[in-house]
C-alpha cells in the first residue's frame, strides 16, 4: 500500500486549498498520474476517475455561482461566463497557485519531460482535487474552494468567448489578418504508447505563433492555439482587425 503524502492533520497544500480532508487517501489519489500507476505496476488506480467527477462538480459550482450572482444575464451569457471560470487555462492557473505540480506523482518519463509544469497535467489534477473534495466534503466544500480560488480569476467582461474553440478563433484571426490558415506541426512524441505526450507548434506562414503539449494531438493543438491567441493579444488590442 502506498504511503500517504499528507500525514499531518492539516498539510500545507490543504491550508492553501482551504479544505482539510477527512480521508487523506482521496487527496493522494487526486495527485496520482496514470504514468506513475503504469510504471509502478502494483497500483490499480490513478486520478482520471476523480478528474471526470471534478469536471462535472466544477461546472455545477460555477453554474450556481453565476446563476445567483448575475440575475439579469441570459443563458448564453451565463454559459460563456462558466467557460471563463472552468477552462483549462484557469484550472492550470489555480493549480499553479496552489503549487500542485510539486505534489504530483508522475512516472519517470513524464517527470523528465517537464510533467510537473505541463498545463494539461496541472489542469487535470486540479479537476481531480475538486472531485476528491466533493467525495470528502460534498458540494458545499467544493463551492468554498471555488469561491476562494476560481472567482478571483473571473473577468465577466473579458472578450475571451473563444475559450471553447481556440483553434477556430485562431483560424478566423489568421484569415482576416493574413488570408491564410494556421498550420499545426507535431514536433515530438514521447512516452510509452499508453501515456504519450505530444508537442505541437502552430504556424501562420513561416512564423511560429505558439507551442502546446497534451496527451493527444487535439489537446496539444488547442493549447498551442491558446498560447498563440494570448501572445498576440498582448500586442494588439483587437485581434480581429487587420
Amino acid at each position: 500500500m502506498m504511503k500517504s503524502l499528507f500525514l499531518k492533520k492539516r498539510s500545507p497544500l490543504e491550508q492553501k486549498l482551504g479544505y482539510t480532508f477527512k480521508d487523506k487517501k482521496r487527496l493522494d489519489a487526486a495527485l496520482l498520474h496514470r504514468s506513475y500507476r503504469f510504471e509502478q505496476g502494483d497500483i490499480d488506480y490513478d486520478n482520471e476517475r476523480l478528474e471526470f467527477l471534478g469536471d462535472s462538480v466544477l461546472g455545477l459550482a460555477a453554474g450556481l455561482y453565476l446563476f445567483n450572482k448575475y440575475v439579469d444575464q441570459n443563458e448564453g451569457d451565463l454559459t460563456r461566463g462558466r467557460s471563463r471560470l472552468t477552462n483549462t487555462r484557469i484550472l492550470a492557473e489555480v493549480a499553479s497557485g496552489l503549487g500542485l505540480g510539486e505534489y504530483l506523482k508522475l512516472g519517470k518519463g513524464e517527470l523528465a519531460t517537464g510533467g510537473k509544469e505541463r498545463v494539461s497535467n496541472l489542469a487535470n489534477a486540479m479537476e481531480a482535487v475538486l472531485g476528491a473534495v466533493f467525495l470528502d466534503g460534498g458540494l458545499v466544500a467544493v463551492e468554498k474552494v471555488f469561491i476562494k480560488h476560481f472567482v478571483p480569476l473571473q473577468n465577466i467582461e473579458a472578450r475571451d468567448d473563444w475559450v471553447d474553440n481556440p483553434k477556430g478563433h485562431l483560424q478566423m484571426i489568421a484569415q482576416r489578418r493574413w488570408h491564410i490558415n494556421p498550420v499545426y506541426c507535431i514536433t515530438s512524441e514521447h512516452g510509452k504508447p499508453h501515456e504519450k505526450t505530444y508537442e505541437v507548434e502552430v504556424f501562420v506562414g513561416d512564423k511560429c505563433l505558439g507551442c502546446g503539449s497534451g496527451l493527444n494531438k487535439r489537446a496539444a493543438e488547442e493549447q498551442a492555439a491558446v498560447v498563440a491567441i494570448e501572445s498576440m493579444s498582448k500586442k494588439h488590442h483587437n485581434l480581429e482587425e487587420k
